[in-house]
């Protein structure tokens, strides 16, 4: 009878130590010296991040796989600056209309007044880094700056498709940035970037990006304020981004004017609203001569 009620009593331990090593899959059962069994919480591990030379690649990987950029995209950019006295620069304060073609930059612009007046008919090439307004809200921010200024008339090369996937190869070439500190900052990772070489031309300064998708939120970056008939003055861009149909677009832009600087708009604002992605637009949009032929079906 002992016997029996000795060998109930194991077969109970056992199960009970069964029931809690099945139950709590978080737990592990280790054995003591005097040969029980107990039960110890498992710690988990976090997830080390790649190398910060992997994971910038990653991240530029990322918002390329997203590219090339649809073939059309209208928008409206508000500019907003104040004067070196800190009133409204409303000269230099201004929205526009604007129909883009990616392929080669070319656009067409309408300027819009507060009272809803519209504008002549302009041609222009939205650029970061050029004698215009920054754009568009799908800019390749990963693109090194022109070496030079690029003339009225220069027509950028298209950017290539990317072919299909047949398989994956990972290899780790120079970069043109080093990462000089990765952060994480609630859901986002934040990088320091310190150019390699030219840093007039790579112009990436901080990326802020999401944890676990990788895409692009934020990013400061230089570029250039160009005054008319004088010199070129460095400018220090803090750039906004969101999701529009699974593409990175701008949102905002805020920039600052250092360098010596000390003129009406030292810090100017843009904002990029009402993009969508239309599947076609009109061939004479992008061609300036044809634009006093269509004064009366031009858009608004």
């Amino acid at each position: 009878m002992v016997r029996i009620r000795l060998l109930a009593a194991l077969f109970a331990s056992a199960s009970v130590i069964l029931a809690l090593a099945t139950s709590r899959p978080a737990q592990a059962r280790i054995a003591r010296e005097d040969g029980t069994a107990a039960i110890l919480a498992a710690t988990r591990t976090p997830t080390p991040l790649p190398s910060p030379d992997d994971l910038l690649a990653m991240i530029r990987n990322k918002f390329r796989s997203h590219r090339p950029p649809p073939p059309y995209e209208v928008y409206t950019l508000i500019r907003k600056q104040n004067t070196n006295y800190g009133y409204p620069d409303y000269a230099n304060s201004y929205t526009y209309h604007i129909w883009y073609r990616s392929y080669d930059h070319a656009a067409l612009e309408r300027k819009v007044t507060e009272l809803g007046d519209e504008g002549y008919l302009e041609f222009m090439r939205p650029m970061f880094n050029q004698d215009t307004d920054p754009g568009p809200p799908t800019a390749d921010v990963f693109e090194p700056a022109p070496a030079h200024p690029l003339p009225a008339n220069f027509i950028p090369t298209p950017e290539a498709s990317m072919p299909p996937t047949i398989a994956v190869i990972h290899v780790r070439g120079e970069f043109d940035y080093r990462v000089t500190s990765v952060q994480r900052e609630g859901n986002e990772i934040h990088l320091t970037l310190q150019p390699r070489r030219d840093p007039e031309r790579n112009r990436l300064r901080q990326l802020w990006v999401d944890a676990k998708t990788l895409e692009l939120k934020k990013l400061v970056a230089t570029d250039k304020l160009f005054v008319q008939h004088g010199p070129v003055y460095p400018v220090l861009f803090t750039v906004n981004f969101s999701m529009l149909e699974g593409i990175p677009i701008i949102t905002t832009i805020h920039g600052v004017v250092y360098g010596g600087y000390g003129g009406d708009g030292q810090i100017v604002d843009y904002w990029f609203k009402h993009v969508s992605f239309p599947r076609t637009l009109p061939a004479w949009y992008f061609n300036p001569h044809d634009y006093a032929q269509h004064i009366n079906d031009a858009p608004e």
